[in-house]
């Protein structure tokens, strides 16, 4: 993978220290029509990663995620499928967005970090999902 291929699919942070990111690592060799990727929950508190398997079509789910989000609805992304599930909370528990990491499947964890993004995250979300769309499902089959 050369250094130009675009890796952060999602880049939530704050000023807190509290981040959730969702990074692009390659094409699966596993599986021709995914691509393999990682969750990363960061915070003063508790940091860790998951591996998460992408495909075209959770891509286009995450896109209408972000059009319900631009709309303001909570969202749940990866909810009912194998694997980890986010959910995006625009009004959380703390009056604040939260972006919940839930890995029911595998060790039953689930991280809840609250974090307040900049005005202009969703847009900023649509163009790194666009850069990664563009780059990434041509090359992926079936």
């Amino acid at each position: 993978m050369s250094d130009s291929s675009p890796r952060g699919l999602i880049s939530l942070a704050d000023d807190e220290g509290n981040s959730v990111s969702v990074i692009v690592l390659g094409r699966s060799p596993r599986w021709t029509a995914g691509l393999d990727a990682e969750i990363v929950v960061k915070s003063p508190f508790v940091s860790g990663r998951i591996d998460l398997a992408l495909s075209a079509a959770r891509l286009g789910s995450w896109a209408d995620a972000l059009d319900r989000l631009d709309a303001g609805e909570d969202v749940a992304w990866m909810e009912m499928s194998s694997g980890p599930s986010i959910f995006i909370q625009l009004t959380g528990e703390r009056d604040c967005p939260e972006v919940v990491v839930e890995d029911e499947d595998g060790s039953m964890v689930t991280v809840r970090v609250p974090l307040v993004p900049p005005d202009n995250w969703i847009a900023d979300h649509r163009q790194r999902l666009r850069r990664v769309t563009d780059h990434w499902v041509p090359m992926l089959s079936g």
